[in-house]
């Protein structure tokens, strides 16, 4: 997946955390960032399904790449490092939780 507005990630809380991912083919999914994180030197961002509830929420790693054109290209990392950023998200909302 690509996204060619990688800047309306919002910034502020209170703002609109839904984004626009356009795939390869030009096919449009709406999704709600969750969090950007880094592991390993690496930027990665957790997105979720917009419409879902707690009950059957899955959360989805993508890494940050740039393409030759400096445009943000979203791949799927390997299940090692989507394990490992997913359970760096779950540390970060246990940390959150408790303030």
């Amino acid at each position: 997946m690509s996204d060619e507005i990688m800047n309306n990630i919002p910034e502020d809380e209170n703002e609109d955390r839904i984004v626009e991912f356009i795939d390869e083919n030009g096919q449009s999914t709406l999704f709600e960032h969750l969090a950007t994180l880094e592991y390993n030197g690496e930027s990665y961002l957790a997105v979720c399904d917009p419409e879902s509830d707690d009950e059957d929420l899955e959360v989805f790693i993508l890494k940050i790449e740039t393409d030759d054109n400096g445009q943000d290209v979203y791949t799927v990392p390997d299940d090692d490092v989507s394990d490992a950023v997913f359970r760096q998200l779950l540390e970060m909302s246990d940390d959150l939780g408790e303030e």
